[in-house]
């Protein structure tokens, strides 16, 4: 059953408003891929499949100062708009460098955000709910180098920032592998580390909301583009990206080549009916697989119309998060 689009006029009237903080918060924000707090490590380790030059130029410099943290939101639009004027803004619980995982939860979580979008924006409140449980939260901001939209650049270089921050986490957590949750591109993205970067060895499990698997259109891009204020303008003028992400791209054709999953890690994919921009919302699923799990959320709530951008703010999709993560220890999904 497909439901139609309802357009949200919320996020196009706070486009003009919005504007002017893009323009202030592009000249005044530090460089906005994944930045370390003063008690980070130093040093990232070197990644499989980079070259020195090529890691040297993925990996963030350490910060120098505290990013600043901000409050759990309710939804995706309050989060955006807070980063527009802090895009290096951590959501709230992620990236304390001093947490080691416990024997419940012995793998840390790596949150990778998706297109047009920023760590906070994206988990601000999810972030939370999974240090609540006891886990030990990281989020980067990648692909791309000031603002609040991200996530726009070449889809291998920004598989190679994950790739040296997944090293930096691990290094300061001592763990073996994390567990990857990841929105839309950032669902997809970590697939390309896992299969041509090394990262089927560090990483245990890949819980992917939403993510454009099998790519989207230029109408879903573009409709994207209208639903977070001020990305049109980033698309019109350069988004490695989104050519990359649509149906039949060369580099689509290339990561789900010879199989799209790895037998080392176990893949859940949420996707919802409802999904306006990669479409059919069917193509965000992976090939059936033991180690496969495909969900929708009105498989769980039938009521529930939560669309692409929101997910990560979804009850329902909040708890198969966490039941992805800890399988053992699974709870009824409520509407």
């Amino acid at each position: 059953m497909r439901a139609r689009f309802r357009r949200r006029p919320v996020a196009a009237l706070t486009g003009l408003a919005v504007a002017a903080g893009l323009g202030l918060a592009g000249a005044t924000a530090a460089p906005a891929a994944a930045r370390q707090t003063a008690a980070a490590p130093a040093a990232a380790p070197a990644t499989p499949g980079l070259s020195a030059a090529s890691a040297a130029s993925t990996t963030p410099t350490p910060s120098t100062t505290t990013d600043p943290v901000g409050p759990p939101q309710g939804n995706f639009l309050s989060a955006f708009l807070y980063s527009v004027t802090k895009p290096t803004a951590l959501p709230t619980g992620a990236n304390d460098w001093s947490c080691k995982p416990g024997r419940a939860h012995p793998r840390p979580i790596v949150l990778v955000h998706g297109t047009f979008e920023n760590r906070y924006a994206n988990w601000a409140a999810l972030s939370p709910k999974l240090k609540d449980a006891g886990y030990c939260v990281f989020a980067l901001n990648y692909g791309g180098t000031k603002g609040p939209v991200l996530a726009t650049g070449d889809i291998p270089t920004s598989a190679g920032e994950l790739a040296a921050f997944v090293d930096r986490v691990r290094a300061a957590t001592g763990a073996d592998k994390v567990d990857i949750v990841g929105h839309s591109q950032g669902g997809m993205m970590p697939r390309h580390y896992i299969k041509n970067l090394g990262g089927a060895a560090k990483v245990g499990r890949l819980v992917a909301l939403v993510p454009s698997n099998h790519g989207t259109s230029l109408i879903g891009l573009g409709l994207l583009a209208r639903l977070v204020p001020g990305a049109d303008v980033v698309l019109g003028a350069a988004c490695p990206a989104c050519e990359q992400q649509i149906v039949g791209s060369r580099f689509l054709k290339d990561l789900n080549a010879g199989g799209e999953t790895d037998p080392a890690v176990d893949y859940t994919v949420i996707s919802t009916w409802y999904d306006e921009v990669v479409t059919p919302y069917t193509s965000a699923f992976l090939p059936a697989a033991r180690n496969v799990t495909n969900e929708t959320l009105q498989s769980h709530c039938l009521v529930n119309t939560t669309a692409h951008i929101n997910i990560t703010y979804d009850r329902t999709a909040t708890r198969l998060v966490l039941n992805a993560l800890d399988p053992a220890h699974t709870q009824r999904p409520t509407c």
